[in-house]
């Protein structure tokens, strides 16, 4: 029996909908890219010449055609065109941030249930190469007890972004609200909820009104540490992933290439996408029986956003349960809340 594809359109074609959707729902043979929202310059025609343009989001939630709709606009626009998607019968694949309180998400899913449709959270660095292999060696219990683990996603950009709604004080701007999602979630995927959460934030930049700095540390049982830093001034950036444990020790870089790659033009079906370059392996550093300390390098396996896509594919299709549940979304918008300390 053939599945019909899933009909899809997008409410924008900026870098998230270029880079980190078109290229993978066009692949996917279980969506239709039918559709995007371009109200001026109809960019998306010149990648994609069979594409519909739509004049406007009311336009795109009228077509009864259109069964999955994904809102990648500005972040203060997140809950209110998923509310409306919901409302119009639409199938809702959402950027982050999902939303800015737990109170906005809280009406997503609650909406999304009563309408019987699905809200998907668009965490696409769950399927980053360094990621996976961080997860990898966590989930083989070689590191012994987790002691102390540091998840950073650093930049160094001094310049305010001339994308002005990012620099607003606006609900969902600052940098906890656009690197945070990411690096929460893979914490929040790896350990679950914490039993406590410490935030810092900072602003640095000048004229900034957002923040550029953040770090939560998070505290979970058996004396686990997790934290998890992000900061727009560091200028010699040093491993994004590091663990250590009763057994040893793991280290690796954001060594993921997909970004960098798409940003190029490679398909997501090229043979060489997602596998990173040689040299960019991670450091496992073991006891040996003897005590002495072992360290080799840790090739990770290729990441690939279409795992992401696939798992959409499969909840709509098949009822298999998305990978980036809900009471996890209700713990990253907690932590993304959290006052921070004095």
């Amino acid at each position: 029996m053939t599945t019909v594809p899933i009909r899809t359109a997008l409410l924008a074609y900026g870098m998230s909908g270029k880079l980190f959707q078109a290229p993978f729902l066009a692949a996917h043979p279980g969506f239709d890219l039918h559709g995007v929202v371009e109200r001026t310059e109809q960019r998306m025609r010149h990648d994609y010449p069979a594409i519909r343009s739509y004049a406007s989001v009311a336009e795109v939630l009228a077509d009864p055609t259109i069964e999955l709709v994904v809102v990648n606009t500005p972040s203060n626009t997140h809950f209110d065109l998923a509310q409306q998607a919901l409302r119009a019968g639409k199938h809702v694949l959402l950027e982050k941030p999902v939303a800015t309180s737990v109170t906005q998400l809280q009406e997503l899913l609650a909406l999304a249930k009563k309408m019987d449709r699905h809200l998907f959270a668009y965490q696409n660095r769950r399927w980053d190469s360094d990621f996976g292999a961080v997860a990898r060696v966590v989930e083989s219990g070689q590191l012994g007890q987790l002691i102390e683990v540091h998840i950073r996603y650093d930049r160094y950009k001094v310049a305010l972004n001339p994308k002005k709604f990012k620099e607003e004080a606006l609900p969902g701007s600052g940098l906890l609200y656009d690197l945070g999602p990411h690096i929460i979630d893979q914490a929040i995927s790896l350990f679950g909820r914490p039993l406590s959460v410490h935030k810092t934030v900072g602003y640095f930049r000048p004229g900034t009104q957002v923040e550029d700095f953040f770090s939560l540390q998070l505290r979970y049982p058996a004396g686990l540490n997790v934290w998890i830093t992000s900061g727009l001034l560091v200028a010699a950036p040093g491993p994004a992933y590091v663990l250590h444990g009763t057994q040893g020790s793991y280290q690796k870089g954001r060594t993921d290439v997909q970004e960098t790659q798409l940003l190029a033009g490679m398909s997501p079906e090229a043979p060489e996408y997602g596998h990173e370059k040689p040299g960019q392996e991670g450091h496992l550093t073991l006891a040996t029986p003897t005590g002495a300390l072992e360290t080799t390098p840790d090739p990770a396996a290729p990441g690939n956003y279409r795992g992401l896509f696939e798992a959409v594919f499969q909840t709509i299709r098949n009822g298999i349960p998305y990978p980036i549940r809900e009471e996890q979304l209700l713990w990253q918008n907690e932590l993304l809340e959290q006052p921070a300390s004095a």
